[in-house]
């Protein structure tokens, strides 16, 4: 019989590009890819349409692929507010089509993210496009970057659930110790000071 797994739709929000992944995640923590793609709206629509747009392709993946739970990036300060206030409002919708489809949903930070994939908060597009590939066992990195990114926080979400082999097994990844580690020390640091 099969471990049972947990499906996570991971959604990088993003008015232009919203990219959208579904993996199943094992209790050993391995990751399978079920779906990976990007919701695209024009740049000349309206804000409204474009949020609409974005909207209609979370609810279309959540449709077909019936996940578990949702996660989404969480918004993070740059210097283009335009482009920050985009992705913020994209992030609102999914949140809003995951509570219209009853999931629970969760936002990770982008170096939390690239800390539970590659072990490296700071690490570069192109390290969570080739660990996501390897963790998933895919023959390239999915294209493009939000489409990978998306995976990163489904993956992310799945292993902060809980659906990990004991410590200190061989049956994680160097980027999944590296992450239960700093899990341990943050929790030892959180006891220590209450």
């Amino acid at each position: 019989m099969a471990a049972p797994s947990v499906r996570v739709l991971g959604i990088d929000p993003g008015l232009t590009r919203c990219g959208v992944g579904v993996v199943d995640v094992d209790r050993a923590r391995r990751g399978t890819l079920v779906h990976v793609g990007v919701v695209r709206t024009a740049p000349d629509a309206s804000v409204g349409e474009r949020l609409a747009a974005v909207a209609e392709g979370i609810r279309t993946v959540l449709d077909q692929h019936r996940p578990d739970a949702v996660a989404v990036e969480r918004v993070f300060a740059q210097h283009n507010s335009h482009t920050v206030m985009g992705t913020a409002q994209a992030s609102g919708v999914a949140l809003l089509v995951a509570a219209e489809a009853g999931l629970p949903a969760a936002t990770h930070t982008p170096s939390e993210v690239k800390a539970a994939v590659t072990g490296y908060g700071s690490a570069d597009k192109k390290q969570v496009q080739a660990m996501v590939a390897r963790i998933l066992r895919l023959d390239t990195p999915p294209q493009p970057a939000d489409a990978a990114d998306a995976l990163a926080i489904a993956l992310c979400h799945a292993w902060r659930r809980g659906g990990a082999v004991a410590p200190g097994t061989d049956a994680l990844t160097p980027a999944q110790r590296a992450w239960a580690d700093a899990e341990r020390v943050a929790r030892t640091y959180i006891r220590s000071t209450s």
